[in-house]
């Protein structure tokens, strides 16, 4: 039930000053100045408002993540006709690169779960790029390593891929390949963080 207020009390809602008086219109508090919202109705922060140098990192970091992304795709198409996936064929390349792995390593490396690059495994296993093996020294881990069929399709997969880039990098002044290589340098600790 909703309380009315009678001659010199309050009603629900209003406070009255010490003196149990109402305060007259005049006496009521100004509502605070609107200031600028978004359209949720909350005020950007100062974080949220980028000033010139944000915007600038923002957008290398849209262009770093674009070229990134268009070399790292053109790079990979280059490679035999009817060869494996994207990621069978980078795991068959490590494995021919690195030599016996475990599936735990090659998971980490990959940042994949185990689960998933079980999956990958089993893909080259089962073409006969692949075998597993006991581990000689703890006989309970299990190793993988390629085989020589595997060996030579990751060896043709990397010459093609190189061939592609070199001559690419050739066709670049070599100013332009000095900027190439300290990128590069930044880039793999970026990927290394």
């Amino acid at each position: 039930m909703q309380q009315r207020a009678t001659e010199g009390q309050p009603a629900d809602g209003q406070e009255a000053d010490l003196g149990g008086r109402l305060p007259s219109a005049e006496e009521q508090p100004a509502p605070a100045q609107a200031e600028e919202t978004d359209l949720g109705g909350r005020l950007p922060s100062a974080e949220e408002q980028p000033a010139p140098a944000q915007a600038e990192e923002a957008d290398l970091g849209g262009q770093l993540r674009s070229a990134v992304g268009r070399l790292y795709r053109r790079f990979r198409s280059e490679r035999p006709e009817g060869s494996l996936g994207d990621a069978a064929l980078a795991v068959l390349t490590r494995l021919h690169k690195h030599g016996p792995q475990t599936l735990t390593e090659l998971s980490e490396h990959d940042r994949v779960a185990p689960a998933s690059m079980s999956q990958t495994v089993n893909r080259l296993t089962s073409a006969g790029y692949a075998v597993r093996t006991r581990d000689p020294g703890d006989g309970r881990k299990v190793l993988l390593r390629a085989t020589a069929d595997g060996d030579e399709l990751a060896s043709a997969a990397r010459a093609q891929r190189n061939a592609w880039l070199d001559e690419r990098l050739r066709a670049l002044s070599a100013e332009d390949r000095a900027v190439i290589a300290r990128a590069a340098e930044l880039l793999t600790r970026i990927a290394d963080s």
